[in-house]
């Protein structure tokens, strides 16, 4: 039986705790966290656990043969690198790490020691982009024209990342897996409302070769949460709406039909309009699925679903992405009234 060990048990730790914890054929077998709190109500609730105030102890730890990354993303890199080192496989909460070079490095290291790298992109995991991979593959949408997203809320405010790198991880990974290939121009704009530095509304465009546009709304300053992607093809479109529990997924049976280039400026395109339907999504919660996977790849049992690759190439994508957003904001600030306090529009931080 694998044991892991997991460090960081914040937001997203708590979650991967249940997930390693209800894998059968996994034995969490260790806990680091800086909470004193946190590790007293730990030994209290399983005191067979053991727990680290740090987490470079927990990871020279001889006992351990994998680690679970879910601390602050400055500190994916070295954790991560030393864990490897150690010859323990390694899965990394998104984003992996903070630059392609860091990637680069710690895949690097991963195929000399032949050692698992995954991130934890979870949305790979999920029925419904499972299932928009379907039909992306079978070419039931026809050719893709646009993927729109609106990821939204009032919050969650991350110490330690922008809206840009904790949220657009989400979509980049989904459009990677749905489309490949990289954006040939990324444009992006956003402001900072509450920290300098640190922009919490973020819009982000992507070009892509062949002729689809991905548009990204991100915010931590909405009053709703939203969680809805739109998928346009020649034939057919898709709606995912992630907060509808009876028919998140929709397909549309509709589209334009467009006339001979010579005739566009006189006729306009004609319009279908055909059924909606909304298929049955089965599977489990993708983090219990990321979890099992790692499990599998550790044993050979299967091929990674989300490797260190895919996670660097979301991290070259976000790269590009920040920037856009910099220089964006370098304009913003630059035409702005004098009197008002420079800082207030601050360039992007990561």
């Amino acid at each position: 039986m694998i044991r892991i060990g997991l460090c960081g048990l914040g937001y997203w730790g708590k979650n991967l705790f249940r997930a390693l914890s209800g894998n059968p054929r996994i034995e969490l077998a260790a806990v680091a966290d800086l909470s004193a709190e946190t590790r007293a109500n730990l030994a209290a609730s399983h005191p067979g656990l053991k727990l680290y105030a740090d987490a470079m102890e927990l990871i020279s730890d001889p006992e351990i043969d994998a680690v679970v990354i879910a601390t602050p993303v400055a500190h994916h890199y070295r954790q991560a690198k030393v864990a490897l080192d150690q010859g323990k496989h390694v899965l990394v909460e998104k984003p992996m790490c903070t630059t392609t070079a860091e990637a680069d490095d710690l895949i690097a290291r991963a195929d000399l020691y032949g050692l698992t790298l995954m991130a934890d992109h979870t949305f790979l995991f999920h029925p419904a982009v499972l299932k928009l991979g379907e039909l992306v593959r079978s070419g039931a949408l026809g050719q893709i024209s646009y993927y729109d997203s609106q990821r939204i809320n009032l919050g969650l405010f991350q110490p330690d990342v922008n809206v840009l790198w904790d949220l657009a991880p989400h979509d980049i990974s989904i459009i990677d897996y749905l489309f490949g290939g990289e954006p040939v121009h990324v444009e992006a704009s956003g402001y900072c409302h509450v920290n300098p530095g640190f922009p919490d509304i973020a819009y982000l465009t992507f070009h892509y070769p062949n002729s689809m546009v991905a548009h990204l709304n991100l915010s931590w300053m909405s009053p709703v949460k939203v969680r809805r992607i739109a998928v346009g093809g020649s034939d057919k479109m898709v709606v995912w709406d992630d907060l509808n529990r009876d028919e998140p997924l929709k397909i549309y049976d509709s589209g334009i039909t467009t006339h001979p280039r010579q005739d566009r400026e006189i006729i306009l395109p004609s319009y279908r309009i055909g059924s909606v339907t909304s298929p049955r999504l089965t599977g489990n919660e993708p983090l219990v699925d990321v979890v099992e996977n790692f499990r599998q790849v550790i044993c050979g049992e299967a091929a990674p679903r989300s490797d260190g690759r895919v996670g660097r190439r979301v991290l070259r994508t976000l790269e590009r992405a920040q920037a856009a957003l910099d220089l964006s904001l370098k304009q913003v600030a630059a035409r702005m009234p004098t009197e008002i306090p420079a800082d207030t529009y601050a360039i992007a931080a990561k």
